[in-house]
């Protein structure tokens, strides 16, 4: 089969780290376009891609076979609409936009134009939380009582004016990295009954909260950080338990009761993630089995209620 073509939207980190990763399989990289024309024109070098002057003249070329939106989230909106207005298969980085209105109006112009749109959330396209997700659901470890997950790095220490520090794009612990253990819970036991957030900030950002949600039962609580270095996963139940180290890139987790323990081993990269939505694209699916769109729409409501909660609010959206 012939490789999948890649048009690029963005040159930063992000899409270098795809892209070392996917043109290791059936997948060429053949168009960029990016605000920094500099940026670009170093990407497209190395990867062989043509780069384009404006991003209207990029989907007007339409030399390629799927869009990647690898912008910082505050100007997913623009770039997706373009496109599936365009007709054009969109895979656009987590979180797809600030909020749950801004999805809403992706995944209606997916629908109006029966056009592939997907959150690029790598986690759900791997193997190994589906495996979990069995565990739970056949009684492996009982009835789910507790839920534990944190995920925290040292965000503040990068440079001041990177996007993950700027309130301009949408920036702090929340929308970049509580997707992960958000997503994850909600996927594993559906929408959440209440939500509770507390959480710190820290010049127009959210330097780090704890997300409480609430189940019949038992409850999730997350806690998110730009200030330290953490990442777990416990979920325990009336007959064992669940580790997960490093969730959301993972690729091993661990089952223990009384009188057994399991070990699952998976794989999560980019490489599994674009090839699989590229089959999707290529079947004719405008709807991603691995990341539902409602899936999408449901954690940033719940992401919505947190910030809400907070008090968090953007400059843009003042």
């Amino acid at each position: 089969m012939k490789q999948f073509r890649w048009a690029y939207v963005g040159s930063g980190s992000i899409a270098g780290n795809t892209a070392r990763s996917i043109t290791k399989g059936d997948h060429a990289i053949s168009a960029v376009y990016s605000r920094n024309a500099a940026s670009a024109a170093a990407f497209a070098g190395k990867y062989g891609a043509t780069v384009y002057a404006s991003f209207d003249e990029l989907l007007a070329a339409r030399a390629f076979d799927g869009v990647y939106i690898a912008t910082p989230h505050t100007a997913h909106l623009d770039y997706a609409l373009r496109a599936l207005r365009a007709g054009c298969p969109v895979l656009c980085e987590k979180p797809v936009g600030v909020s749950a209105a801004e999805a809403e109006q992706m995944i209606r112009a997916s629908r109006e134009n029966q056009t592939y749109f997907c959150e690029a959330m790598w986690t759900w396209f791997s193997d190994l939380p589906y495996a979990i997700r069995d565990w739970i659901s056949n009684g492996r470890i009982g009835e789910v009582r507790r839920v534990r997950m944190a995920y925290a790095f040292p965000g503040l220490l990068a440079n001041r004016h990177s996007r993950l520090l700027t309130p301009e794009t949408a920036g702090g612990a929340l929308l970049d990295i509580g997707v992960y253990p958000i997503t994850y819970c909600y996927r594993l036991f559906g929408n959440p009954d209440s939500i509770q957030c507390k959480g710190r900030l820290c010049g127009g950002i959210d330097a780090a909260e704890t997300v409480v949600l609430g189940y019949d039962g038992f409850d999730c609580r997350l806690e998110l950080s730009l200030l330290k270095l953490r990442e777990r996963c416990q979920i325990t139940g009336t007959k064992g338990k669940i580790d997960v180290p490093l969730f959301h890139m993972a690729s091993l987790a661990t089952l223990k009761t009384k009188d057994k323990r399991e070990t699952l081993q998976g794989k999560t990269d980019y490489l599994t993630e674009f090839t699989r939505a590229a089959q999707e694209i290529r079947s004719g699916r405008t709807e991603s089995a691995f990341v539902p769109q409602k899936a999408t729409l449901d954690c940033l409501r719940i992401m919505d209620e947190c910030r809400r909660q907070m008090g968090l609010v953007y400059p843009f959206e003042e």
